[in-house]
């Protein structure tokens, strides 16, 4: 038996909270019930990270944001060690301009009585006794809310707790009904590792491996994950070796991918891009050209272009990466439209006019593939080839 400063018996609580789901152009962008019923098959010690006696609570369809604040305060009354994970659509308030998370039956009208406040999960937390709270977020952002994300450049949470999240932009297309990127990697480490990784560290392999829209937001920031990298640096030394033969990893090898995240958003982009090149070198020669991982690797070396600004790479790699995955998966998988989704952002922010209309016509050709595609994409997108191949001025982005 485990016993508190205050003399009582320690227990945990984990909160499983699922609001409304997420949904664009009829396209799922994050359902929170498969979220929950996904972590619910994984035991509360593993999400706890803590053997002592625990209880666990499903807040699923929820319509009364009152109801949700009674479940938090009682969760968050316990003396032991405490995680909270929220899923669904975080909205605005239009009159208070207050962040909410929106639950079932929440409309644009109604946010102010029928969605929880964002301010009460602070609220809540901040009196919580001295047992260590973890918060875990899956979130979509609406078009009233991203705007006032981006002003904050994070999600205001209680201070005294470890926020680990995601938080994805409005225009994601999304995908069908199933676990989302980020939590089920979230859940993959948690079954798969040997001994429990550290929050820090499942946060940055989750991250690392979602494949992420571009844009999203992710918490915590960059100075956190570059902890992490310096936590793993003695594996970088086991990375194969050059693009010709590489070294066989010895096993176990650490994932190298928060390690190169941590150095792209760091701004060492050369290292990164090197070190990824180096990874993707060696997966083409274990599980070939045509392998999912190869397409993956590319994929990550997409993004690294990207949050490099090296969009012309980030395009072409984006776009290769999308016919790649069309080959093995349907055109609706959430992955080809990562990729979609990822080639068309970075070739909108192509400014030179000779690199965007060369790889616009193999733009078109897969975004043409993919039958769920917003009509309106394709039809902008084609509207700016035209442009582009018949003018010499300034190139323009697609709204």
């Amino acid at each position: 038996m485990q016993i508190d400063g205050a003399g009582r018996q320690q227990r945990g609580h984990v909160l499983l909270i699922a609001g409304d789901a997420a949904v664009r152009r009829r396209a799922v962008q994050v359902a929170p019930s498969a979220n929950l019923a996904a972590l619910g098959v994984l035991p509360a010690s593993a999400l706890l990270n803590s053997h002592v006696p625990s209880d666990t609570t499903y807040l699923d369809g929820a319509r009364d944001p009152n109801t949700v604040l009674m479940r938090l305060r009682a969760a968050a009354a316990t003396p032991g060690p405490l995680l909270v994970y929220l899923s669904g659509r975080l909205t605005l308030d239009r009159r208070g301009h207050g962040l909410h998370l929106a639950l079932a039956g929440t409309t644009a009208s109604t946010v102010r009585y029928t969605a929880l406040p964002w301010d009460w999960l602070g609220t809540e937390l901040a009196a919580r006794p001295t047992g260590p709270t973890t918060v875990v977020l899956d979130l979509v952002a609406d078009k009233t809310a991203w705007p006032v994300l981006q002003e904050y450049g994070s999600l205001p949470a209680s201070p005294s707790a470890e926020v680990y999240g995601v938080v994805v932009p409005p225009a994601f297309a999304g995908g069908p009904h199933q676990v989302s990127a980020y939590t089920r990697h979230w859940i993959d480490q948690l079954r798969r590792s040997p001994t429990r990784p550290a929050n820090l560290h499942l946060h940055a392999f989750a991250v690392g491996a979602a494949a992420l829209p571009p844009g999203t937001l992710v918490l915590p920031a960059t100075r956190e994950l570059g902890a992490t990298a310096a936590q793993n640096a003695p594996y970088v030394s086991q990375a194969p070796q050059g693009p010709h033969r590489p070294q066989e990893p010895q096993e176990p090898v650490p994932d190298p991918r928060p390690h190169i995240h941590a150095l792209a958003t760091g701004g060492r982009h050369q290292e990164a891009a090197s070190l990824a090149q180096a990874w993707e070198q060696h997966v083409l020669q274990t599980h070939g050209h045509s392998s999912p991982e190869a397409t993956h690797w590319a994929e990550i070396r997409a993004d690294l272009a990207r949050m490099a600004g090296n969009y012309g790479s980030a395009t072409r790699l984006w776009i290769n990466a999308g016919h790649h995955r069309l080959e093995h998966q349907p055109a609706d998988a959430p992955e080809v439209l990562a990729a979609a989704a990822g080639a068309l952002y970075c070739w909108t922010q192509l400014k030179d006019q000779e690199a965007a209309r060369d790889s616009g016509p193999e733009l078109v050709r897969l975004l043409r593939a993919l039958p769920g595609l917003e009509p309106r994409l394709l039809r902008l997108t084609q509207q700016r080839l035209e442009v582009l191949e018949g003018s010499v001025g300034t190139v323009g982005s697609v709204g």
